[in-house]
């Protein structure tokens, strides 16, 4: 039996039954994985179609194109998942069964020294998923106004002390430019105590990537693109790993907006395009999470899109 060589250093699926399950696979569907990476989730489904079925996988990174799955149901598409609406649309999709997004960062991107994502390694402040893109880590760093560099930090990573970490920035900078990350590190680190130093440190470094890649504008992008999408019955199924990109899910598999603002109608019943599949969030077990630890803060949410269902 031939099968596709899978690339198990660049990422390890999260949920990957419990998510690709939710998506309710039907073997002639068409479907979206919009966050490709290492292609554990693409290789599940696809074993999952049968001859009409179809596959598109999204990812910025070029480094996800060396995972790119040999298979005719399957298209990859080199890209922010941002503009899902604008490539269905080039592909001549016009409505899916299911789209699935896991919104965790790849343990490839934490492990690559080169990349900038991890405070383990020195190396330039990098972080960009899309290294095609113009903005760094370092250029926020160095050129953000200290009440915008607050704000990121403030509201991307919940740092309180958002404020001073803003000013002693500033103060570093103006001296001499911070380009690698023991530079930054050597700013930022005498402001944390040592035994929440490693969880701090992780904010900081998540407020600057979420700011960089611009996360939460291409999730909400994506999110109201996905609505759109999918067809009556279809899924959206969703991973998340931190509390800001999980109150958006949340947000708009209840009420349809990213922001949460309930709409009702005359009497009082709840507008909704989606009806929850699992009204409790779905989290790794013991094993998943000793076997991968990355998958400890993940959160799986499934929604189905209201209307008429044409086929069971």
């Amino acid at each position: 039996m031939e099968t596709d060589n899978p690339t198990p250093t660049y990422h390890v699926p999260v949920l990957l039954q419990e998510s690709v399950d939710g998506m309710n696979i039907q073997p002639d569907g068409t479907y979206v994985d919009v966050t490709f990476g290492g292609g554990g989730h693409s290789r599940e489904i696809l074993s999952r179609l049968g001859e009409g079925g179809r596959l598109l996988g999204f990812d910025q990174d070029e480094d996800a194109e060396r995972n790119i799955v040999d298979n005719p149901h399957f298209t990859f598409v080199r890209s922010n998942f941002r503009y899902l609406h604008n490539f269905l649309r080039y592909h001549g999709i016009e409505q899916v069964d299911a789209i699935l997004a896991d919104l965790g960062v790849s343990s490839h991107h934490f492990d690559d020294s080169e990349r900038g994502f991890s405070f383990r390694f020195d190396g330039a402040l990098d972080m960009r998923m899309n290294k095609r893109a113009g903005l760094t880590a370092a250029d926020v760093v160095n050129t953000y106004e200290e009440e915008r560099l607050a704000n990121v930090l403030y509201l991307y990573g919940e740092l309180k002390n958002s404020r001073k970490l803003a000013a002693v920035i500033a103060k570093a900078r103006a001296a001499r430019p911070i380009r690698t990350i023991d530079e930054f590190l050597e700013v930022v680190k005498p402001l944390f105590g040592r035994e929440r130093e490693k969880k701090d440190l992780a904010r900081v470094f998540q407020a600057l990537r979420i700011e960089v890649n611009q996360e939460m504008e291409a999730l909400r992008e994506m999110l109201q693109a996905a609505t759109e999408a999918l067809r009556p019955g279809g899924r959206l199924v969703v991973i998340t790993y931190h509390s800001l990109e999980d109150r958006m899910v949340k947000n708009i598999m209840k009420t349809g907006n990213v922001e949460g603002k309930a709409e009702a109608d005359f009497f009082g019943n709840l507008q909704t395009p989606f009806r929850l599949v699992n009204n409790k969030v779905i989290v790794p077990g013991a094993e998943e999470i000793e076997r991968n630890p990355r998958s400890r803060s993940a959160k799986l949410r499934i929604a189905e899109k209201k209307g008429t269902i044409l086929h069971k």
